[in-house]
């Protein structure tokens, strides 16, 4: 591949995950603050990315990548993705709030896939081409809180503006990458193989079904930091939070380098009982934690992030690959993507808003019983891995 390429592309990936991280982040603490959100609120604005999690690979497999050009759609979407998020930072009522953002992610999630579409057309070999590329997109992430925090825009509406921005510089920049038509020889994507139906046969493995029913379960707790840890830091007094939150991407960057060479040297479910184990230690430092003695639990619950997600997430990835044979290997990648981070991600968003409304009077949250919940959840699902979890080290493929 060209360095021009290269380049380009690693641009791309760099203002897709930008615009993310400029608004995600920050969403909870700018609708307590402006829209006077209550936990539910909060929960429900964030469910709409996991709604458009589950409805973006219909519109990408059976609609984009089947009549149009991978670009064209994707500038197309960025564009009109900057004007609801101008909206967004506008509105002054909740209802018209959710709309607003659920519009928004139908319009930005179908773009992952599409930019991924774009980057992997230019290559000769994904596997040593595509990860040195698509680390441009925890860069943008990284840099959008940076920014954030060097702004000092963290509480105010001008993250969206500040994403808008990115957003319609992407979407004109889109129609200037790499042209990536639609396959005439591909096969015609169908309700049946968007939603990885085939990969069904992977339950007939228990140990595979108990993981499977395992990472449903830790979405809930990944809900939470999600949705509710700006605006926690940003109550318990820290300052230029989206600044320092980032510490939680860096260390996802940092830990993904040792999960090839764990998985193989202890295995899988010593590597999802660490990721699980994590995921306990960071809400009961958030439980814990305060700006005064215990100021280092807060950081070391933002820290812990790249453990939480890496030992489990990524390395689900990874199990789910080993355990598929090769004529269902991306439906199970996808079945694994829409049942978390879009039926799981639905479930824990609605949940924790329930919780930290339940423990909350108007704005006062009882943080530490709110960050107890998700630490319940996670030693219940940790005591089942435990129990039932019976995985060979090596790892045998599902016929």
């Amino acid at each position: 591949m060209k360095t021009k390429t290269t380049i380009v592309l690693s641009s791309m990936m760099f203002l897709q995950y930008y615009i993310w991280g400029s608004w995600y982040v920050t969403m909870g603490t700018f609708m307590s603050k402006y829209l006077g959100s209550s936990g539910i609120q909060i929960g429900a604005a964030y469910s709409a990315l996991a709604i458009a999690t589950m409805i973006s690979p219909f519109f990408v497999g059976m609609v984009a990548d089947r009549f149009f050009a991978a670009q064209k759609v994707m500038g197309v979407l960025h564009i009109l993705g900057g004007i609801l998020l101008f909206l967004a930072s506008k509105i002054t009522t909740n209802g018209a709030f959710y709309w607003v953002i659920l519009f928004y992610s139908l319009a930005y999630m179908p773009t992952i896939a599409l930019s991924n579409s774009v980057a992997f057309r230019q290559m000769t070999d994904i596997g040593t081409q595509f990860p040195p590329i698509r680390v441009f997109g925890t860069v943008g992430w990284v840099i959008a809180g940076f920014m954030i925090s060097l702004l000092g825009i963290e509480q105010t509406p001008l993250t969206f503006y500040m994403a808008a921005i990115v957003s319609v510089a992407l979407g004109f920049y889109s129609f200037i990458l790499p042209d990536t038509p639609p396959q005439e020889s591909a096969p015609a994507s169908t309700a049946r193989s968007v939603l990885g139906m085939d990969a069904l046969v992977l339950f007939r493995d228990k140990p595979y079904l108990i993981f499977f029913i395992a990472a449903i379960f830790v979405c809930i707790p990944l809900s939470f930091y999600f949705g509710f840890a700006n605006l926690y830091l940003n109550q318990s007094g820290m300052q230029n939070t989206a600044g320092k939150m980032v510490m939680g991407q860096i260390s996802e960057a940092l830990f993904i380098l040792a999960i090839p060479f764990l998985f193989n040297r202890i295995g899988v479910k010593k590597m999802l009982l660490i990721g699980m184990t994590a995921w306990i230690l960071r809400y009961l430092a958030f439980a814990y934690g305060n700006m005064g003695a215990n100021l280092w639990m807060l950081y070391a619950g933002i820290i812990l992030h790249g453990v939480c997600y890496d030992f489990f997430f990524v390395t689900g990835y990874m199990y789910t690959e080993k355990k598929s044979n090769e004529r269902i290997k991306s439906a199970s990648q996808g079945l694994f993507t829409f049942v978390t981070y879009g039926l799981g991600m639905f479930i824990g968003t609605w949940f924790s808003g329930f919780v930290t409304t339940y423990y909350s009077t108007g704005q006062e949250y009882q943080w530490k019983n709110i960050w107890f919940v998700p630490a319940y959840i996670a030693v219940a699902v940790l005591i089942l891995f435990i129990f039932f979890f019976k995985e060979k080290k090596e790892i045998g493929v599902v016929k």
